[in-house]
């Protein structure tokens, strides 16, 4: 993928990752991920983010390559973190008159990070210009997008908006780098969904300030520092994030479960059968002990409907269920109709848990929560009847 042109003068330096299991040690990434730089060749050269280190062994041998053994005079950093900050101590070491640009809350973090002095580093602030020659880059400072540092550079040259983590996606640049070139809803549509819910969802009000700030400025291309480029097509993914920052769902439900046993499997499964009966089709059922919670989020964020059923477990909920309702509380989906479930065996603790959990986020039950003492049979589950009307005719 070296030399890869976004335009005449900008070049995609980027890498695949399909080694990495978890993505910040914590994000299942079955489809690996892509670390997404880019190099501007003008009058000036301004290299935009860096990569993970040791994720492309020809990293500088590309670039110079490609400066034709020119000195690199800036290198803008639009966030910290580091899959795509760590080769800054790379950059500074082989390019030593170069001058790091981004804002002043950057720099405590090059200076904690890599000693960076004080000369070498180029404050910008608030729509202020970088001149490079052809190229004129301005900023715009989005913080808690989703670091306080995080900012975008704007080429209003070629209105390419470069916005490292906002627009990113989980998944490899399999040959395919820009929209155009790639299945983006086969594909990476679900990777992208379960990037923003479990990374950028908590943070989705300044996801909206965020728009605010960018209404109106023209894009042609977004180069985000994961996933594919948009070339062809950029209001699709704007629209995308638009819509999953407003917390808009579609029609369908989530239903979560957690059963030692097999009773609480029982009930979901009862549950998903009276709704699929009321006419809705978009129904997900998962056991919380299988699936990854991130898988779970990125569904949840999708849909409307929200069902949580859980056994009870050492006089609470199970810690799976546990698991996924932190998960929850720190991501922050809204506008769910919401429902709750379980089993227990004498004291439906873990329902208890569940309505506790439900009352601290602001979740109001669609009805009672059906609770089932001993094994579930028909009788026991009635209650499942009237929810399961009342519960598809909310997200319809």
């Amino acid at each position: 993928m070296n030399n890869v042109k976004i335009s005449e003068r900008v070049f995609y330096v980027g890498t695949n990752d399909r080694k990495k299991h978890l993505f910040e040690n914590n994000w299942p990434l079955p489809n690996g991920v892509a670390y997404n730089s880019y190099l501007i060749k003008d009058e000036k050269s301004a290299l935009i983010d860096t990569l993970e280190f040791g994720s492309k062994d020809d990293y500088i041998d590309n670039i110079n390559c490609i400066l034709e053994n020119r000195p690199l005079d800036y290198l803008i950093v639009n966030h910290m973190e580091p899959d795509h900050a760590s080769m800054i101590g790379e950059v500074i070491r082989n390019y030593p008159e170069v001058k790091v640009v981004s804002n002043c809350k950057t720099y405590s973090m090059l200076k904690a990070y890599y000693k960076l002095p004080e000369e070498r580093f180029l404050e910008v602030k608030e729509g202020e210009t970088l001149d490079l020659g052809h190229h004129k880059l301005t900023f715009v400072l989005t913080p808690w997008v989703h670091w306080p540092e995080t900012m975008v550079t704007y080429d209003t040259t070629e209105q390419i908006l470069f916005s490292c983590d906002a627009f990113g996606s989980f998944g490899t640049l399999d040959g395919g780098i820009f929209d155009d070139e790639i299945n983006f809803d086969r594909y990476y549509e679900d990777e992208m969904r379960r990037y923003y819910s479990n990374i950028v969802g908590k943070y989705s009000n300044m996801v909206q300030k965020a728009f605010a700030k960018l209404a109106g400025v023209p894009v042609k291309c977004i180069c985000p520092s994961h996933g594919p480029v948009w070339r062809k097509e950029p209001s699709k993914v704007l629209a995308l994030y638009d819509r999953w920052s407003r917390n808009e769902a579609e029609e369908g439900v989530v239903i979560c479960y957690a059963s030692m046993y097999g009773n609480t499997e029982k009930m979901a499964d009862t549950i998903a059968r009276l709704i699929a009966e009321e006419g809705i089709k978009n129904i997900r059922v998962y056991d919380v002990s299988k699936t990854h919670v991130s898988f779970i989020l990125s569904e949840i964020w999708k849909y409307k409907g929200l069902i949580l059923g859980t056994c009870a477990y050492n006089g609470d909920m199970h810690p799976m269920m546990h698991m996924l309702c932190h998960e929850i509380s720190v991501s922050q989906p809204k506008n769910k109709t919401f429902a709750v479930f379980g089993s227990s065996t004498w004291n439906g603790a873990g329902v208890k848990a569940l309505m506790a959990f439900a009352e601290k986020q602001g979740l109001v039950p669609e009805g009672e929560p059906v609770q089932v003492l001993g094994a579930p049979d028909s009788e026991k589950m009635s209650g499942f009847k009237t929810l399961a009307k009342e519960f598809a005719a909310k997200i319809k």
